[in-house]
């Protein structure tokens, strides 16, 4: 299977290990790296949003950088596995973690506050196809999307959120060449996300630069840029 040869390639390990139930966001742990996963599934499509654990926990663990990396797997009515899709755990912000409202004081875990993933906040680069539309993806295609998005890597969690944040606005940018008055647009947005910086301009130049010089957008000239893969 796609998701075995993976695993095998990234970590030189094609064992996984489930991890005891009930264990708090992971469900397998690679014994040889000390990797967790976590695995979510559902049937057909997956939507924008994807329900989690407990809100606190999933925040404290992508605080302190030890939160799993994720798979997210797709399946038929007739549990036929149509679309496994890995996100390495860098890609996580506190930003694309929804907090869920209390249950209520009839539930069996009254005030149980969970949490749901923001799936579709995650920049599209961050999602890397293992099986797609039931075929599997061959191993050194993913291998290459994984070790050129190993570049935008940084425990700096500050520092992510600007990453990903500038990065999905070139993503929704419709062209492949764009200006930076393009990615201005979106200033007043970034703005109340990053409200203690005071220079949001400037902080999407430095952005744009970063992406370029990891080679995820190409400096045309005179402002112009254009997207790369």
């Amino acid at each position: 299977m796609a998701s075995a040869k993976f695993v095998l390639s990234v970590l030189g390990n094609e064992h996984v290990d489930k991890i005891q139930n009930n264990s708090p966001v992971a469900d397998v742990y690679c014994s040889t790296c000390g990797e967790t996963f976590e695995l979510k599934s559902k049937r057909n499509h997956i939507g924008a949003k994807i329900p989690d654990g407990a809100y606190r926990t999933m925040i404290e663990r992508i605080t302190s950088n030890v939160n799993p990396q994720l798979f997210v797997m797709q399946y038929s009515p007739s549990l036929f596995v149509t679309d496994l899709t890995f996100v390495p755990k860098f890609f996580f912000t506190a930003d694309i973690i929804e907090r869920r409202r209390p249950l209520p004081s009839t539930a069996r875990r009254a005030g149980w506050i969970g949490c749901n993933i923001l799936y579709e906040k995650i920049p599209a680069q961050g999602k890397l196809p293992i099986i797609r539309d039931g075929h599997e993806v061959e191993v050194a295609e993913v291998l290459r999307s994984y070790n050129k998005i190993q570049s935008l890597q940084t425990d700096n969690l500050n520092l992510r959120g600007w990453i990903f944040d500038v990065l999905n606005c070139v993503n929704d940018i419709g062209s492949e060449v764009f200006t930076l008055q393009d990615v201005y647009k979106f200033a007043d947005a970034l703005k109340a996300k990053h409200n203690q910086n005071r220079n949001v301009d400037a902080k999407i130049r430095q952005q744009l630069q970063f992406l370029r010089d990891k080679g995820f957008i190409e400096f045309v000239g005179r402002g112009v840029y254009r997207k790369v893969g």
